[in-house]
């Protein structure tokens, strides 16, 4: 039960953090939870869940509080860019799942420092994205968001983390407002969760054995973090967010780079 509290706070924690910045639940707590014991079937599927409904509350509630302004008939610039990195995200998360827990046995060791050295990576492009000017690459290049939602989606069914990261410093490159990044990481992030979930439920049929054991604790943390994180984003000024968000993603890096070359 103590254990369980802990994760449960844990949860609380890094999806506030999630919620406000877009990044940080799976990326950070996964290492944790593997210092705990828990393997990646059962930390990895139960991150999925947990963000697909948390980032369904996420959506909601950035929409009510006008942190993003989200319309499907006609579709926004906001929906538009949400969908078009969920569908390129479903597909790599698919793939990612589907070879590294089913086809292919891909070294924990490896993936996670890949995931941990690129969130670094674009943290300090993001230091120097704040002072260059401002170029719209949603509109005038969107191969590059797509290459974003790809590789995000890549790590999110990897390790459970890595997408928040890796999409909302794409964004941020691209010239989107920082406010709107984090809200459209949830929307988006939410769908690619639900394929993510769906693809675990798929090989478990073929004999892959998916544990579901965190999953009370974890969406406890999550959900009740969700219901509050919004406000915060509402009422903090857009500027925090332009150095917080490179900022965080650089120390998320040295934290998974910390936990898996020193345990």
């Amino acid at each position: 039960m103590e254990l369980f509290l802990i994760i449960i706070i844990l949860a609380f924690i890094f999806e506030s953090m999630d919620s406000m910045a877009g990044m940080g639940f799976g990326t950070a707590l996964s290492p944790l939870l593997f210092l705990l014991g828990y393997n990646p079937l059962q930390v990895v599927p139960t991150i999925l869940i947990s963000e697909a409904i948390t980032g369904i509350i996420d959506t909601f509630f950035d929409h009510e509080f006008k942190n993003v302004h989200y319309s499907f008939r006609p579709l926004n610039d906001a929906t538009k860019i949400a969908l078009i990195m969920a569908f390129f995200g479903c597909l790599a998360i698919f793939t990612s799942i589907f070879l590294g827990y089913f086809a292919i046995d891909f070294p924990d060791i490896v993936i996670k420092t890949y995931v941990a050295g690129l969130i670094i990576f674009m943290g300090l492009l993001g230091f120097i994205r704040v002072k260059l000017r401002k170029i719209e690459f949603s509109k005038k290049n969107p191969k590059l968001l797509i290459t974003f939602s790809a590789l995000a989606g890549f790590n999110k069914g990897i390790g459970g983390g890595g997408y928040g990261p890796v999409i909302t410093m794409g964004q941020i490159f691209s010239g989107i407002y920082e406010k709107s990044t984090t809200a459209i990481v949830s929307f988006s992030e939410s769908i690619v969760s639900i394929v993510g979930i769906l693809t675990f439920f798929l090989i478990s049929f073929a004999g892959v054995n998916v544990d579901l054991v965190l999953l009370p604790s974890l969406f406890t943390g999550g959900f009740l973090a969700a219901l509050s994180a919004p406000y915060l984003v509402r009422i903090l000024p857009n500027k925090i967010w332009k150095y917080f968000i490179p900022s965080y993603a650089f120390g998320i890096g040295i934290f998974s780079l910390v936990k898996i070359f020193a345990f």
